[in-house]
């Protein structure tokens, strides 16, 4: 008896082996999937180019790209260091977009010129010099980083540095303001082989805290080991040099350092610098490690140090860090240094009559810093103005969301005047931002004519966005309106060409032409295209959009933009994907307000969740998800309120003819597959869900999660509650959940997917996980987002067309 039930136990382990093996193969690694034939070919076709235009606004430089990625392109080796990623083979944070052809136009003649680059296509977005006559270009090598300037006028273009440059922390080059040379960040000279890692490790990595409250987010690609420190130093650590173009000069500035930024000030004679300095941290990115803000001359001599801050780890839940912080010098300012400190010690729980103030030092930085103004709220961000001293300062309420805009004047210290007041969700009412221009020295001011300013905003209204353009004074708070957008299209405000003010340079578009530039005379109203882009997916023209609007339960208006498959015909009851993001308001009035435009051309790229029209499916897609409430406790309703708002959508599409309310499938990224796993266990009006990237056990982000402010803590209950893990058991509906295995977004770990799917799989449920290698929290290589379509067009096919 004993052997035989020795016997049967070796034999079920056998068995036990051999299905987990066999349920291993099945769901080990496979080849890439393709969808279907139409989709590949609208994604392979090529991308409308990004537009800018030279400071003065008389030339375009179109910017072409590469639509996807390869796989090869994206699994390339890199360092999770610090908060990044760097790509040891080129000294640069890892890219995934890299640009192809530049072209220049001049917009009186039309006359077209090509950049003449290299045939090798692998380079970074232009940056124009400040007086618009030149542009500067990172190219990528498979053993460096180069540098090379092109001519605006001839479109000739030269190597000027490299392959030594280095953007692992900075942007690897600036403009020095005189247009004619360059700051570079560079490899030091001599700096060696890479540090090798330890075969045998000389013991244990170790961490300890004692009385330090270090309630910091859920951050990743941290440092985590003594030799993670040593390649994040051996990469971020440059020397920095001056560039003379013409004689091709390279000065040294100071010792090789890891220097997250220099900028020079706007005469060229001083460089504000930030030094990052051990000890580093495992708990932040490089961005909070101990640093020293300094000053130095033109030369690279320290001519003074502004700041020595400590590593800043325990800053207050929304808060900011003790000490000086958001350092910039002051534009039309030969060299005055700008900067904020906290008064409230960065605690926003703080009962202060002061959060923070704004701080002013001018050269030759020997005095005493002058206070210019101090806020109520917590400073966020200042818009420098065209007369020199002036400015428009914003801080925000985070109780209420609300954000107060002041005029201010760096030479009047205590003057300000309030200009706007309103919620930071109020769209109908958000009076736009000021038009900016770039100054002689590269910086950007806006264009102010006396007490005008100008004001470009996107125009959101029950019908829809009408971008707009205003006059603006700053006295009397009176706008003149210059332009709106028509109805039935969307045309949005660029820039004024050149130094006039009567013609401006718009970008129009509709649901059958896609966006494409012109010249527009306000007042002739006569419109001369700049631009001839192609439609990319001719084939998707005849796709049918409509801005819905419908009301949940409780009253609060909601809307999402519908598309109908090209063949569709009325009164056709199709199975429907609805796709959204919840987000929280304060009140009803700024949930329900119409956000976007039903008017504006369709791009279909990337693993887009409108692909599904190809297949023969509605797509409501920004379907409005609002969560609404007091901001400290709104979470406490957010299942019973994104229920109710699923159901008024699926109601809405109902009552149009439009759905079958039994092939309905929801979906979501990021916080929208939250809510989609959310939505399968506690209702039953789907018929299958698709979450990609998402967070799904919330006592693992236990420190507060997207706009949540109290910690596990403070409110078990409540992330028990909104955390469909600990539902698992009523996630009876079939999801696919996606996963970037390297997910750099915080919170969003792989484990949540990978442990979510191993609880529905332990529980009966029905699941897929698809983990894609070497893709982040979105997908960027054309095998990985072909592989995504497919996985989520076979999904709902499955589950919510044939059901």
């Amino acid at each position: 008896m004993h052997r035989r039930i020795i016997l049967s136990s070796v034999l079920f382990s056998v068995i036990f082996l051999l299905l987990f093996s066999v349920s291993n193969f099945i769901l080990a690694q496979q080849p890439y999937k393709l969808p279907p034939k139409e989709i590949i070919d609208i994604l392979d076709a090529p991308p409308l180019p990004m537009v800018s235009f030279d400071p003065q606004r008389q030339t375009m430089l179109l910017s072409y790209y590469e639509p996807m990625p390869s796989i090869a392109q994206v699994s390339q080796p890199f360092y999770r260091l610090a908060g990044i990623r760097i790509t040891p083979h080129n000294n640069s944070q890892q890219v995934l977009r890299y640009y192809t052809k530049f072209v220049l136009k001049d917009i009186k003649t039309g006359k077209e010129i090509k950049i003449d680059l290299p045939e090798e296509p692998r380079y970074s977005l232009p940056v124009w010099s400040p007086d618009g006559n030149l542009i500067a270009i990172m190219r990528y090598l498979d053993n460096g980083l180069e540098l090379w300037v092109a001519e605006v006028k001839t479109g000739e273009a030269r190597k000027v540095f490299g392959p030594n440059l280095n953007a692992v922390l900075a942007d690897g080059f600036v403009w020095w303001p005189d247009s004619k040379s360059l700051l570079i960040f560079a490899v030091p000279e001599g700096r060696g082989p890479e540090p090798k890692a330890p075969r045998v490790p000389v013991g244990p990595n170790i961490q300890e805290t004692a009385g330090k409250f270090a309630a910091v987010p859920t951050y990743q690609d941290l440092l985590k080991t003594p030799y993670d420190e040593q390649l994040f130093e051996y990469y971020a650590t440059v020397q920095l040099y001056r560039l003379y173009l013409t004689s091709g000069e390279l000065t040294k500035l100071g010792q090789p350092g890891i220097y997250q930024f220099a900028i020079p000030s706007p005469n060229g004679q001083y460089l504000l610098i930030k030094k990052i300095k051990r000890p580093f941290s495992y708990s932040v990115p490089y961005s909070f490690f101990t640093h020293s803000i300094e000053v130095w001359d033109a030369q690279g001599n320290l001519v003074k140090t502004i700041a020595d801050l400590p590593v800043a780890e325990e800053v207050p839940r929304n808060g900011v860090p003790k000490g000086p912080r958001s350092f910039e010098w002051q534009p039309l300012k030969p060299a005055t240094l700008i900067w904020i400190e906290a008064l409230d010690d960065g605690d926003p729980e703080k009962n202060v009559p002061f959060r923070d103030k704004i701080l002013s030092l001018d050269s030759p930085f020997t005095q005493e810093p002058v206070e210019i103004i101090k806020l109520a709220q917590r400073y966020q961000g200042i818009i420098w103005l065209g007369k020199a001293g002036q400015g428009l300062v914003s801080e925000y309420e985070w109780k209420k969301r609300w954000r107060t805009t002041y005029l201010f004047d760096t030479t009047r210290p205590g003057f300000k005047k309030k200009i706007f007041d309103l919620s930071a969700q109020d769209q109908y009412n958000d009076p736009g931002r000021p038009v900016m221009v770039t100054t002689s020295s590269g910086d950007r001011v806006a264009l102010q004519e006396g007490d005008f300013i100008y004001l470009s905003g996107s125009g959101s209204s029950p019908e829809g966005d009408r971008p707009f353009l205003d006059k603006f004074n700053l006295q009397t708070l009176k706008k003149t309106r210059l332009f709106r957008c028509d109805k039935g299209v969307y045309e949005s405000f660029i820039a004024f060409y050149g130094n006039r003010r009567d013609r401006i340079i718009t970008s129009f578009e509709s649901p059958i032409i896609p966006p494409n530039y012109y010249l527009v005379d306000l007042k002739s109203k006569k419109r001369t295209a700049l631009t001839n882009f192609p439609d990319p997916a001719p084939k998707l023209t005849a796709v049918k959009k409509q801005l819905i609007k419908y009301k949940r339960d409780d009253g609060v208006e909601l809307s999402g933009m519908l598309y109908l498959p090209p063949n569709y015909k009325e009164g056709e009851r199709l199975p429907v994907v609805i796709w959204a993001y919840p987000i929280e308001y304060n009140d009803p009035a700024t949930a329900s307000q119409v956000r976007g435009s039903p008017y504006r051309f369709t791009f279909y790229r990337g693993a887009s969740q409108l692909f599904f029209l190809t297949q023969g499916y509605a797509v409501l897609d920004n379907a409005q998800m609002p969560v609404v409430g007091d901001p400290k406790t709104m979470n406490d309703t957010f299942i019973p309120q994104i229920v109710a708002n699923a159901k008024a959508a699926i109601d809405a599409l109902d009552q149009m003819g439009i759905a079958d309310r039994k092939r309905v499938g929801v979906g979501g990224h990021s916080y929208g597959a939250f809510m989609t796993a959310n939505l399968l266990a506690h209702s039953d009006l789907f018929a299958a869900g698709i979450a990609r990237s998402g967070a799904y056990n919330r006592t693992l982000t236990p420190f507060g999660f997207q706009n949540e402010r109290r910690m596990l803590w403070e409110a078990p209950e409540l992330y028990w509650k909104v955390s469909p893990f600990m539902y698992a058991n009523k996630i009876n509906e079939p999801i696919l959940l996606i996963h970037g295995e390297a997910d750099n977004n915080s919170g969003t770990f792989p484990i949540q997917s990978e442990r979510l799917f191993a609880a529905i799989k332990g529980l009966g449920g029905t699941a897929r996980l698809v983990m894609l290698p070497y893709e982040s929290h979105g997908y960027s290589a054309r095998e990985s987002v072909l592989h995504v379509l497919a996985e989520m067009i076979e999904w709902f096919d499955r589950y919510v067309k044939k059901k």
